[in-house]
């Protein structure tokens, strides 16, 4: 039988205090930073249900997230606490991946648009203050590359508007582009030639084949 996870004195306290409207919306005007602020309505402030925190850390955290409305549209707020005596130096990925989760959970409820979550971690550890950064881009061993690759559009390689001379420089690629155009009139006749002549290790002829027989199995005359 499956232990259950017996909640903490903390997790108790956390969830009662801040499950109340009213306390929570009191508690989010002091601490919300003011940019925040301005773009929340917390007038609209509504308690949501569920968890993301894994089974094996609730010993350690709690959680409890928020739903409201912004100046953009659909929004969060949640927050997490942590309890225990060594803080984590990962926390601000923990809240990011949190809230990726929050953001995952609205787009199944049927929105297109991702919704802004706006993490808060509230700590009463025994460290003081508070010896990690909230910025999850610290988490990496060079913030500034990873803010440079995170905070931009990231790298397309899109074969269908990419020159064959382009494509041809680098060996397979421009099988990519022949097999998106291929009919099943060209199929037969132009494997043996293809993987013959063509330098491809023997994964790569295995996946091209294998390719060409589903091609020609779908192919319409």
């Amino acid at each position: 039988m499956k232990r259950k996870n017996t909640p903490t004195p903390h997790d108790a306290v956390f969830k009662q205090f801040l499950s109340h409207i009213d306390t929570a919306r009191d508690f989010l005007e002091i601490h919300l930073p003011a940019t925040l602020r301005a773009v929340c309505d917390l007038d609209t402030l509504r308690l949501e249900s569920g968890s993301f925190i894994e089974d094996n850390l609730r010993a350690h955290y709690s959680d409890i997230l928020y739903s409201l409305k912004t100046a953009q549209g659909d929004g969060y707020v949640y927050c997490v606490i942590e309890h225990q005596s060594s803080p984590d130096k990962m926390i601000a990925f923990r809240l990011m991946r949190y809230g990726i989760s929050a953001m995952q959970r609205h787009l199944e409820q049927g929105h297109e648009k991702l919704p802004l979550v706006i993490p808060v971690l509230f700590y009463h550890g025994k460290i003081q203050p508070y010896p990690w950064s909230t910025n999850w881009l610290d988490c990496f061993d060079a913030p500034a590359l990873a803010k440079e690759i995170y905070s931009g559009a990231f790298p397309l390689v899109d074969v269908t508007v990419i020159s064959d001379d382009e494509i041809g420089r680098t060996n397979g690629l421009h099988y990519w582009k022949w097999c998106k155009n291929i009919s099943g009139s060209v199929i037969w006749r132009s494997l043996v030639s293809m993987l013959t002549y063509d330098c491809h290790s023997g994964e790569q002829s295995k996946s091209l084949l294998n390719y060409l027989l589903q091609a020609g199995d779908t192919a319409t005359p």
